[in-house]
């Protein structure tokens, strides 16, 4: 077991912003968020799986929806709260302690604002070890967990809870209470006992997403180069550099849909790259030709600071790094990519590993 203070909840957000594959809210709102909580109510114990108790419930804190729209519609501490408990309430049993649901800039230290306004733990694990844009695309369902109940609640008080047969058919209810709560939501879901988590969920995100957040901040004092340092950090692979010439983004459906175009620059010139996302970003095409796909992470990050780049705030002009990175080895596995590969999203190719395309880093 570990403390979280306002400094780790700082490295935290920004490692989990470079994991978020441009998705899982906005990092900076989330980071304010915890910050002033673990000010306020006391820095938050982190225990590891194999610390807890096997029947120790645990139940993730999230928000879903599209993170354009928290741009203006922040969240104000109580929706989360509100949905955070109505699962206990349901269960009627303790809960134990909060987790991440996926490694997300937001998302991934909303959680950590639950633990300190209710003094209960966080726990460094995850299900997803990045971020993707729905619900049943998560760990717990290769593993045959349930996401109910599942419930929801907006800035009013609302509060919504859910019991779907399917996580899929979650995610289609859940998307449309979203929308009319403003196209963003809080949420709390997939309750679990550590010992179903032992299992299901990717251990270590949380400290993963720290030591990348405090090794970026360590090379800006040093001044050594950005982007390597992001890129030796997460063991990815530069794969472009260039400069946004044109972003079409939309708000459908409850999510951030788009795509981007980059023309590159220095070693990358005369080449174009195409970025489509769905919250997240999902496929790089260089010069047509698909690179890289979900579910391995394709990161965007600033040429000359590394800071990640959400797919809600790119414009024109930003001169950029794209960062592929592998992705966890449960998403390698047929129910792993029958959930998150590349056919799901609509586009017609197979899932090649990042690193096969690459090669050496």
């Amino acid at each position: 077991m570990r403390m979280i203070d306002e400094k780790v909840v700082e490295n935290i957000a920004l490692g989990a912003a470079v994991l978020g594959t441009g998705g899982g809210g906005d990092p900076y709102i989330g980071m304010l968020m915890a910050r002033e909580a673990v000010k306020k109510y006391g820095p938050v114990p982190m225990y590891t799986l194999d610390e807890l108790e096997d029947d120790d419930l645990i139940v993730p804190t999230a928000m879903m929806g599209a993170p354009t729209v928290m741009v203006e519609k922040m969240p104000n501490g109580d929706d989360i709260v509100n949905a955070f408990q109505a699962i206990g309430k349901f269960l009627g049993k303790p809960i134990r302690a909060t987790m991440s649901i996926e490694a997300g800039g937001l998302n991934s230290v909303v959680p950590i604002y639950v633990a300190a306004r209710l003094r209960v733990p966080l726990v460094d694990c995850d299900g997803m070890g990045r971020a993707f844009p729905e619900i049943q695309m998560v760990t717990h369902t290769i593993a045959g967990m349930s996401a109910s109940p599942f419930s929801m609640a907006d800035e009013r008080g609302n509060v919504v809870l859910l019991n779907a047969i399917t996580n899929r058919w979650m995610e289609t209810f859940a998307r449309g209470i979203a929308v009319n709560m403003g196209a963003m939501a809080m949420i709390a879901c997939y309750a679990a006992t550590a010992k179903q988590l032992k299992e299901a969920a990717i251990a270590g995100t949380m400290s993963k997403a720290e030591r990348i957040g405090e090794t970026i901040r360590r090379a800006r004092v040093e001044e050594a180069d950005p982007v390597n340092t992001v890129r030796e950090a997460v063991g990815g692979f530069l794969i472009f550099k260039g400069k946004i010439g044109d972003v079409a983004r939309r708000t459908e459906a409850g999510f951030a849909k788009g795509d981007a175009r980059i023309t590159g620059i220095d070693e990358y010139a005369g080449q174009v790259l195409e970025l489509n996302f769905q919250n997240e970003h999902l496929i790089v095409k260089i010069d047509g030709e698909f690179k890289v796909t979900v579910p391995d992470l394709i990161t965007v990050l600033d040429v000359d600071t590394g800071e990640p780049i959400t797919t809600e705030s790119m414009r024109y002009g930003f001169r950029v790094a794209v960062v592929a990175i592998p992705c966890a080895d449960k998403w390698r596995t047929p129910k792993g990519l029958e959930l998150v590969g590349p056919r799901y999203f609509g586009y017609d190719t197979e899932y090649i590993p990042v690193e096969s395309v690459y090669g050496t880093k």
